[in-house]
């Protein structure tokens, strides 16, 4: 009788290299010359630095959206073709936006974008994709994140921008499981304001500006391990509310040193929304 393989105990953590913004006293720049962000240039002096990334599967306690930042999460999508954009906006944001409001309590959710990334991979699916982000990142400030909501709904912003209001992302694995360059993310409660430094976008179309991280050994970094196309990692990148314990969720993707020199690249798909609260 042929003996059963036990699968390989869990580790608990990894040590892996992040990218950050070498010191606070910078104003680095990002520039694209294309409208869909893929960047082409970049200004600023920026530093690798070995952490440890925690594996969030063995924590006893669940990550929740309010107070680390993100939740993890099974959800299955009934999306059969992620590179089909309709398919994406007709059941894809739909679905979506019912796990948001949810997960966040929401009484409006308004989704307006997503992206597919692909790592290493060179196949004819993934070099239309945007390339993964290595550098530690929020995607909106306290600046920006209220100047979305005047850009993309403008007539409805000045109402809006009176109540609570979030930017909210899901993450989720296209192929699965995710053996390379998986996603860190960063408790936002061990964040301190002083380690978030402003990098302003530049883009055909509009000037935006996110978060670039300076390393402070008091970050805690998380990931979840070999996740799958039933997984999602829900997880805020602006709070209005300043008394938020989770105002900023800083992320970044990274090498694995665990992954299988084989493993196929990750293909991952992850949308952005405003969540607003209160009285619709």
């Amino acid at each position: 009788m042929a003996q059963v393989e036990e699968a390989p105990e869990p580790v608990a953590a990894v040590k892996a290299s992040l990218t950050y913004i070498a010191d606070a006293d910078q104003a680095p720049i990002a520039s694209s010359s294309v409208v869909d962000g893929r960047i082409e240039y970049r200004e600023g002096d920026f530093v690798s630095q070995e952490v440890t990334i925690h594996n969030g599967r063995l924590s006893e306690k669940p990550f929740t959206l309010d107070q680390h930042g993100f939740q993890f999460m099974n959800h299955t999508s009934a999306v059969k073709d992620f590179r089909d954009q309709e398919e994406v906006r007709t059941v894809y944001y739909p679905e979506m936006e019912r796990l948001m409001m949810e997960v966040s309590g929401a009484t409006r959710i308004h989704m307006f974008d997503h992206t597919l990334r692909a790592g290493d991979d060179q196949s004819n699916d993934a070099k239309w994709m945007r390339e993964t982000v290595k550098n530690a990142h929020n995607d909106y400030t306290n600046w920006s994140g209220p100047n979305r909501v005047r850009e993309l709904l403008p007539d409805e912003a000045d109402e809006l921008l009176k109540r609570r209001f979030s930017v909210i992302q899901v993450w989720r694995p296209v192929r699965s499981p995710i053996e390379e360059q998986p996603l860190a993310i960063c408790d936002a409660r061990t964040i301190d304001s002083n380690d978030l430094v402003k990098m302003e976008r530049h883009r055909p179309d509009r000037v935006g500006e996110t978060y670039q991280l300076v390393h402070s050994p008091s970050q805690h970094w998380v990931y979840f391990p070999l996740m799958r196309d039933e997984e999602v990692l829900v997880f805020k990148t602006y709070d209005s509310d300043m008394q938020s314990r989770s105002r900023f969720t800083a992320h970044a993707s990274f090498e694995d040193p665990t992954s299988p020199p084989d493993a196929p690249g990750r293909i991952s798909i992850e949308v952005r929304a405003f969540a607003f609260f209160g009285p619709d």
